[in-house]
């Protein structure tokens, strides 16, 4: 199966708007009769939760697809680049939830806040994707996110306080229950506040800059480390070098460009902040187990 993807990246607002109003969460019920396309490829920095209602359909997230059926959860990181697609032709119905991940925390990012809601924001774990009914059955899960569809959509007096909370109460059941299997999720527990303010200071200006040329030196200096110690504290609280984390950043734009725009291997290089399209498509198999030409044509074919 074959989809026509925008020319440009999709990009989505963390703030969605709905009649003029703009709220730091968005839940509608998807409703599709006979379709195949659900959703095509897109990202955003919201975490995004699928519950299916009625039907099959196969969410593709960072290039593997996952099935989920009628009351599957399927959780979805913040930056991740995702698509749906039904499965066989029969009705397909799910709720969509999209929160900002600040609405996690209670006021400015705590130690005891970012430790559990960093890895959802960074798109670097390596989480349960999907959740199946036999263990949502007996949890609060489907009775949260039923009431959450119902409060966005009456609007009642304090709705945006009622889903906050059920938000948190998703949140925390998700981390308990991988706590329970063994799953830690959380950051490096050596983690302190000020190291936080740091590391979002990195991430925003990598964000920002990564189409250009990079040095340690230069973050270093922005953080007035040297460049020694600022390359053992990052690696010591993120696990990866700076220049493979680097890497991560640079691979996953062009993910995103592989699979929404038109652009050819040596564009989507140059607008990942490579100058050399050889050594791009080496860091993408390196990181990718395959060349970037392969992921989209495993894309497309999904």
């Amino acid at each position: 199966m074959r989809f026509e993807f925008p020319n440009e990246p999709y990009f989505e607002d963390q703030s969605v708007s709905e009649n003029q109003i703009k709220y730091p969460f968005h839940c509608n019920l998807q409703a599709f009769h006979m379709g195949n396309i659900l959703a095509h490829a897109h990202w955003h920095y919201y975490i995004e939760i699928l519950y299916m209602i009625e039907g099959h359909a196969r969410a593709v997230l960072g290039g593997e697809g996952y099935d989920f059926r009628t009351g599957d959860m399927v959780l979805i990181n913040g930056r991740e680049v995702h698509a749906v697609f039904a499965e066989t032709d029969a009705n397909v119905r799910y709720i969509v939830l999209k929160f900002d991940p600040a609405l996690l925390y209670t006021t400015d990012r705590t130690l005891f806040e970012s430790k559990y809601v960093l890895p959802f924001t960074m798109n670097v774990s390596n989480h349960q994707k999907v959740f199946q009914s036999a263990e949502l059955s007996k949890s609060p899960i489907p009775e949260l996110l039923t009431t959450i569809l119902r409060e966005f959509t009456g609007k009642e007096y304090g709705f945006e306080l009622a889903i906050r909370t059920d938000i948190g109460r998703i949140f925390l059941w998700v981390l308990r229950a991988w706590h329970r299997n063994g799953i830690q999720m959380d950051a490096n527990p050596a983690l302190k506040e000020t190291d936080i303010l740091r590391l979002q200071k990195v991430f925003d200006y990598l964000d920002a800059h990564y189409k250009h040329e990079i040095t340690v030196e230069s973050v270093a200096t922005m953080l007035n480390m040297s460049y020694s110690y600022f390359s053992r504290y990052f690696k010591s609280l993120i696990g990866k070098t700076f220049s493979e984390y680097l890497t991560y950043v640079r691979i996953t734009e062009a993910e995103k460009l592989l699979l929404t725009t038109d652009l050819n291997i040596t564009e989507v290089a140059l607008e990942s902040g490579y100058s050399n399209s050889s050594y791009f498509i080496q860091q993408f198999k390196d990181l990718k187990g395959m060349s970037p030409k392969q992921f989209k044509k495993k894309i497309l074919a999904s």
